[in-house]
């Protein structure tokens, strides 16, 4: 897997993929953009954007959600910046045209298999946690390790009849190798961090999960600098709400760490702050806020791009080896929420509403 250390930081030219992709993507995008080249220059490096469509932009355009010549691109990439995709506009089109497609397409195309999504709580977005106080002063500082290119998301799927009655059915199917290498991931992460990994599963019911448990408990063996636990998905999704704390490393299966993932970022405060990386064997990775398309915001400057600003941070850091410029995106947003301004998804009495392009502006102001 790809991390800063690996990268070739010596580098001072990067070709960078672009896939604003639909709705808030476009505007997010925009403006995580201007940021990546204030940073980039900053620190005396040329980054080449090209413009890639994917998406439901590409079914209207092109006619399907991720065209050749977008992945084609991706591949000869260094790194891919993805805005979102999807909306109401695509949702009578069959599974397999649906604009989603697209990203399954990129991760898959592009080998990305370990989906790394920090949630953690600025002192600054406090007040915006639904949490309570007494769990929030704990603090919040955690890390997704999502399996990315298997289980129920690629298994077969489809339609029968059932006595009579129509029934679909979506096979979760994982092999050693894909727990192996995500597990792995999750221990090094763990280890550069508090050195805990929690695996979520459903070991007691699905039989896929007691795979897991097995290949995580030989792994494990590995890493005795590491401690393990283990927590069924059922209950682990409480405990993030109830002492969210008590959690460093989460690895899970693609289902699992998708929801998982959008629970967390709405404990931190908001979906519109956290960002996540998508990671392979490479350098190569692709970037995203985990946040939707948003298409009833779209186009209305309301939208939080803070998430994306972010995920551009962790591009810098793990395909271009820059720890220092991720640090630099960081801290520029840690300031401008000291300041008190907020996008309204963050918003609460007090403090100062602001449009994602003035939220842009001031984070590029402060690089």
């Amino acid at each position: 897997m790809s991390n800063s250390n690996e990268a070739k930081a010596s580098r001072n030219e990067y070709n960078i993929a672009v896939i604003p992709g639909d709705g808030i993507g476009v505007e997010v995008t925009a403006a995580a953009l201007k940021v990546m080249e204030k940073v980039a220059a900053k620190h005396e490096v040329k980054l080449n954007f090209t413009e890639l469509l994917a998406g439901g932009c590409a079914i209207d355009k092109a006619g399907e959600p991720l065209p050749k010549e977008t992945l084609a691109q991706c591949q000869k990439s260094d790194a891919v910046l993805l805005g979102a995709v999807g909306g109401p506009k695509w949702d009578n089109l069959s599974g397999d045209k649906r604009p989603e497609q697209a990203l399954l397409g990129l991760r898959g195309g592009l080998g990305l298999y370990a989906n790394l999504r920090p949630a953690r709580i600025y002192d600054e977005l406090k007040a915006a946690s639904p949490l309570k106080d007494t769990i929030i002063e704990k603090g919040i500082d955690l890390l997704i390790v999502r399996e990315l290119t298997g289980g129920i998301y690629f298994g077969e799927k489809g339609r029968t009849t059932v006595d009579g009655y129509a029934a679909a059915y979506d096979h979760e199917v994982y092999n050693e190798k894909e727990i192996s290498r995500i597990t792995r991931t999750a221990f090094e992460a763990a280890r550069k961090r508090r050195r805990k990994v929690t695996l979520v599963d459903k070991a007691n019911i699905l039989e896929s999960s007691r795979l897991w448990r097995e290949v995580v408990n030989k792994i494990a063996k590995d890493y005795p600098d590491v401690a393990i636990d283990y927590l069924y998905v059922d209950n682990a999704a409480m405990q993030l709400v109830k002492n969210p704390a008590q959690f460093d490393v989460i690895v899970t299966s693609n289902m699992f760490g998708d929801i998982l993932s959008d629970e967390a970022s709405m404990i931190t405060g908001s979906i519109g702050m956290l960002a996540s990386a998508s990671l392979g064997e490479g350098s190569l990775g692709m970037y995203e806020p985990i946040h939707g398309s948003a298409p009833d915001i779209a186009g209305q400057d309301l939208a939080n791009p803070l998430a994306q600003i972010l995920s551009a941070a962790m591009l810098f850091e793990y395909s271009l080896g820059m720890a220092e410029a991720a640090r630099d995106i960081e801290k520029a947003v840690k300031s401008v929420l000291g300041q008190g301004y907020r996008t309204g998804d963050i918003w609460t009495e007090g403090f100062e509403k602001v449009g994602t392009k003035k939220m842009g502006e001031l984070v590029l102001a402060e690089i």
